[in-house]
């Protein structure tokens, strides 16, 4: 494939217009799959080599990063996460595109964050057909427990999702949403900072 012809398809996937399996082949050196493997398999005990591979593997890492094995991700380079990340067990990076992640963020078990989807049209999906769209995680977000993140979609500062969702569409900052599709409940108050406290 000729440089000329890899520009091209990047400007329809930046776009987020469809692009097959073949016309995107010229991606797959950026695939980290073997360090992720390999993060997968190493032993908790060594910090040093669980961050090494993190930093081959993402496209930045920020400091203090936590993220328990295993974790899956279509590229890993694609993906960017700020300094105070913790992301717990099964989490999965469909990265054909950006996912940037900012500080502070805390994402429970089996959550899926997807830049790509595929048409509705079948004779759409011939060779893999598909579309992607950047997703955005705003600092000091929590999203909980199998939550699914669709293409496009940016979460705002400090929102909170509500476990089991799918977000479809972006969420505001400070809020508190949930459901399928994810919807906002309510605004995140001062009246929070008082829930789950001791009493005397």
């Amino acid at each position: 494939m000729s440089q000329g012809h890899e520009e091209e398809v990047l400007a329809r996937i930046a776009k987020g217009l469809v692009y097959t399996e073949s016309e995107a082949a010229f991606q797959a050196p950026r695939r980290r799959t073997d360090q992720i493997f390999a993060y997968n398999h190493t032993p908790p005990g060594e910090t040093e080599r669980q961050r090494e591979l993190l930093v081959e593997i993402f496209g930045t890492v920020g400091e203090r990063t936590i993220l328990l094995p295993p974790f899956h991700a279509g590229f890993g380079s694609n993906v960017h996460i700020g300094d105070d990340f913790f992301g717990n067990v099964n989490l999965t990076f469909v990265d054909d595109v950006d996912i940037r992640i900012g500080d502070g963020v805390m994402i429970a078990p089996s959550v899926t964050l997807t830049t790509t989807g595929h048409p509705v049209h079948p004779s759409r999906r011939v060779d893999f057909g598909r579309f992607s769209e950047p997703i955005v995680i705003e600092d000091k977000v929590w999203i909980g427990s199998n939550v699914v993140v669709l293409p496009g979609v940016r979460i705002g500062y400090g929102s909170v999702i509500g476990a089991g969702s799918v977000v479809s569409r972006d969420i505001p900052p400070m809020s508190v949403a949930v459901g399928t599709p994810c919807r906002v409940l309510r605004a995140i108050t001062d009246e929070d900072l008082a829930t789950r406290t001791a009493t005397a």
